[in-house]
């Protein structure tokens, strides 16, 4: 450990076969793996028991709760969370090392640095930060469903510890994760109620078209940039649609 904290690397799968190799293998350094499975059919689970995984089942009921059993079954309080299409960069990993040999904080945001459909973004493309290294006593994961994340009670600090997020290496597998990812949402969001939903359905998709390809940087990546904004922006337009059309559901069985 070279006299730094220890720390369970923990993933949670689904049938992440083409993945998880690369996944486990970045996390070699830490104190242990947890694999938390979900009923996989393919060699998610062979390729976890290679690496020494220690692995447990359960059915999937949602990404926050899932998420957090796997958080519960690590017996370190560090945790570094990733999916099982991640993979953290030796950078990554010696910046962890050294940033735990004397925490400063009780959660570390990482850059998240992104594969858009045939190429890695290029490197002043943004990336993407995310908190998922933390303290287990002072973090859990919040009950927002699909887009569910860790939430620390005490000092956030972002860390130049760079990973990598292998997306969805085909357009039409992308569209299907809007789909699935929008309709997610809708329950959660027409419970809480959405203000000015007409002009967020009008609105919003150009401006997340805007925030990704320009603010982002995204037009750095040619067309696998400019389509990475576009469908990021029709997943804006589809989950304020679908509250939309919700809501017009209700009132029509009133």
């Amino acid at each position: 450990m070279n006299g730094r904290a220890p720390i369970s690397g923990v993933v949670t799968t689904f049938n992440n076969a083409a993945t998880l190799d690369a996944c486990l293998a970045s996390l070699a350094f830490c104190d242990e793996r947890v694999v938390l499975d979900s009923g996989s059919t393919d060699a998610t689970l062979d390729i976890a028991r290679r690496h020494g995984a220690r692995i447990a089942e359960h059915p999937f009921d949602d990404y926050g709760p899932q998420k957090q059993r796997a958080i519960d079954m690590a017996s370190h309080d560090w945790i570094l969370l990733l999916d099982a299409d991640e993979h953290l960069t030796d950078a990554g990993r010696d910046a962890i090392e050294r940033a735990l040999r004397a925490p400063r904080a009780d959660g570390y945001r990482l850059p998240r640095q992104e594969w858009l459909f045939w190429k890695w973004a290029h490197p002043h493309t943004r990336a993407n930060w995310q908190l998922r290294l933390f303290r287990k006593s002072r973090g859990r994961m919040n009950d927002v469903p699909v887009h569910a994340a860790p939430v620390v009670d005490g000092v956030r600090r972002d860390l130049r510890a760079p990973f990598r997020h292998y997306g969805e290496p085909r357009l039409a597998d992308r569209i299907d994760k809007v789909n699935r990812y929008s309709s997610g949402l809708v329950v959660h969001k027409h419970r809480r109620g959405v203000h000015g939903l007409g002009g967020r359905i009008l609105f919003q998709p150009t401006i997340a078209f805007f925030k990704l390809y320009v603010g982002k940087r995204y037009f750095l990546d040619g067309w696998a940039g400019f389509i990475a904004a576009r469908t990021q922006a029709f997943y804006t337009f589809l989950k304020y649609a679908k509250v939309l059309e919700a809501q017009r559901s209700d009132d029509q069985s009133a």
